[in-house]
């Protein structure tokens, strides 16, 4: 039997999915039980069809939506174009035309993800979309099947590559987030607009897809609480290290009593932690469960060939079903009421740091605070600046989030003070 799929785009992943298909194609028809062909590919306009032909690219390249949602032999769209327009009307298009869908579009899937479910279940057809989530790394099938057993009780993720580039950089180097950023950007890491990446917002996407995966709860992106690494300077990197630990961009989603939290912040992270040690534009899932345990998965977080495996291993999993003339089963079949958590449940410990005037009773100003707030200093360290300026690095015991909050806000209004920085402390 042969299954027809239509790619929508032909760039950088699209592109890698041929190349898996010629160089392994005896072990993913064997697999899928099918032979699995390219029927028809998506582009822009005339032009970018002609530039690919003149290229030798052999495919039956189209430049309207409707051959493809048309065309009764196609079993399944691969969406690969990214951005949330138009790829969430030609998903949408698709399932309507009972067609299943492959995508890796994780910023679509995090904001319309619940939607475009609804409308496959609507239709008789599947979504799927491991590529979405560190797109080398089988993490979304192994939560749904691996973890069946077990209750998952918290995810840490390193789930951004630009991000813990430039963090892996600033800490083993020394340098600081500017030369970083620059040094992302000429490897072609960073875009030309890095905001998503280094304010924590392509991470917070991936939280959103883990957390219907690992606790069956779908949360809104607007609830990730969210932060990036702009404000991390040399001096928060080497109180770090002098006190055994890295800063890495963590995402974090824990389920408390009251519910479930997710967050993306700056993160002390102990040395001889597992996710410390996952340096450059590399990924890491780590999990924590009453079955297994701690389990950390670990790989290329982006890139054409690893997230172009993802992608066809999604098309293998809808292929069994299609040979097999059945109902394909959907990703995910973990879902319960989303409960989110209270913030008096919510307890971990953060460092802040407090520039002020250099002089008598400015810390206890501080120490005043954190009593007010029933929070207890765990270490202080102070450095005296230029022009008469103090340092002060404090890092509490633990405080709920509420505490925190309260905290930051009276703090930042504190007459002389400015609160330079806060950064958890796992």
């Amino acid at each position: 039997m042969t299954i027809n799929i239509a790619l929508l785009g032909f760039g950088t992943v699209a592109s890698g999915v041929p190349f898996l298909l010629k160089e392994n194609g005896a072990k993913i028809t064997a697999a899928a039980n099918a032979d699995i062909k390219i029927a028809k590919v998506l582009v822009k306009d005339e032009a970018e069809k002609n530039a690919l032909l003149a290229e030798g690219k052999a495919y039956h390249f189209v430049t309207d939506i409707a051959e493809i949602l048309n065309d009764a032999s196609i079993d399944i769209v691969i969406e690969l174009m990214g951005r949330i327009e138009p790829a969430k009307t030609f998903i949408t298009k698709a399932l309507q035309a009972k067609k299943h869908v492959v995508s890796a579009n994780k910023d679509l899937l995090a904001v319309h993800g619940a939607e475009l479910l609804a409308i496959a279940r609507d239709n008789g057809v599947a979504l799927y979309y491991e590529a979405a989530v560190a797109g080398g790394i089988p993490i979304l099938r192994t939560l749904a099947s691996a973890y069946q057993a077990d209750k998952i009780t918290k995810i840490l993720a390193v789930a951004n590559g630009t991000s813990n580039f430039m963090m892996t950089k600033m800490v083993d180097e020394g340098w600081t987030y500017d030369e970083a950023l620059a040094e992302a950007s000429r490897l072609g890491y960073a875009e030309s607009d890095p905001t998503n990446d280094v304010d924590g917002i392509d991470a917070a996407y991936k939280m959103v897809i883990l957390s219907q995966f690992a606790f069956g709860m779908t949360i809104n992106f607007e609830d990730v609480r969210h932060e990036g690494i702009r404000h991390i300077t040399p001096e928060d990197v080497t109180l770090a290290q002098k006190l055994g630990y890295v800063i890495k961009l963590v995402g974090e989603i824990v389920e408390r009593e009251s519910g479930i939290y997710a967050e993306v912040v700056p993160t002390f992270l102990p040395k001889n932690h597992q996710l410390a040690t996952v340096n450059g534009v590399m990924n890491a899932v780590f999990v924590e469960s009453i079955g297994i345990g701690e389990a950390m998965y670990y790989g290329p977080g982006a890139g054409q060939k690893p997230t172009a495996t993802s992608v066809v291993a999604d098309i293998i999993a809808l292929a069994h079903g299609i040979v097999k003339g059945e109902k394909v089963a959907p990703f995910n079949n973990f879902a319960r009421e989303t409960v989110y958590a209270k913030k008096e449940d919510l307890l971990d410990k953060y460092y802040f740091a407090i520039e002020t005037e250099d002089k008598t009773g400015q810390l206890l100003k501080l120490a005043e605070l954190f009593e007010a707030e029933n929070v207890s200093f765990g270490q202080v360290f102070q450095e005296n600046l230029a022009e008469n300026r103090a340092s002060i690095a404090i890092i509490s015991h633990q405080m709920d989030l509420n505490q925190f909050d309260s905290l930051v806000e009276k703090i930042s209004a504190l007459p002389g003070f400015t609160l330079r920085n806060t950064i958890k402390v796992i």
